[in-house]
């Protein structure tokens, strides 16, 4: 067995999970759908889980050679750190806006770079992208309907992710197929 190859899919399966329950945690606290429980309490898993665990899966990658996902999770953990170690901080709205809009542009460029990733790579990365966008808006416009929105899409993120590393470790599908049962084109 080639050690980089097994080291790269470790990595990414381990990158897919810490961002996906990381993402989870902040959109679920970012919906208000449960009681009492904001995005800014998930910032203990998000310094430690999304922050140094992405980061340090981010390094392993790049070790081993893989640019695209050593790049992704170095600078996720990066993000996740920052916005942890900030949240609940004394930031106005429009700071904290502006703050998730530039890492939104970090998720625009993720979503473009793993254009041959399927819906695993992609479309985390899209609908991270998506969520960003609509929490900074929300945020610099005073808007917490876009923030709840962007809360809603955080966590189907967080949940595409997680299913993605869930489906490499217990040997899932992760191809859609078309009713017929052809796979589909890619």
């Amino acid at each position: 067995m080639n050690n980089e190859v097994a080291a790269g899919n470790t990595t990414s399966t381990l990158g897919h999970l810490a961002l996906g329950l990381t993402l989870l945690a902040f959109g679920l606290g970012g919906t208000g759908v449960i009681d009492n429980v904001a995005a800014a309490d998930a910032a203990g898993l998000a310094t430690w889980v999304g922050g140094v665990t992405l980061f340090l899966v981010g390094l392993l990658a790049l070790r081993a050679g893989d640019k695209g996902e050593g790049t992704a999770y170095a600078a996720l953990g990066a993000f996740w750190f920052t916005w942890g170690s900030g949240a609940g901080g004394h930031a106005s709205a429009d700071a904290m806006g502006l703050f998730l809009l530039l890492w939104a542009l970090l998720a625009l460029t993720l979503t473009m770079a793993s254009s041959g990733s399927g819906l695993f790579g992609q479309g985390v990365y899209g609908l991270l992208f998506v969520a960003l966008l609509l929490l900074g808006i929300g945020a610099m416009a005073d808007n917490s309907g876009l923030g709840k929105a962007g809360g809603w899409v955080a966590a189907v993120a967080g949940l595409v992710a997680w299913y993605g590393a869930t489906a490499a470790v217990a040997g899932w599908p992760t191809a859609l197929r078309r009713a017929s049962g052809a796979p589909a084109a890619g």
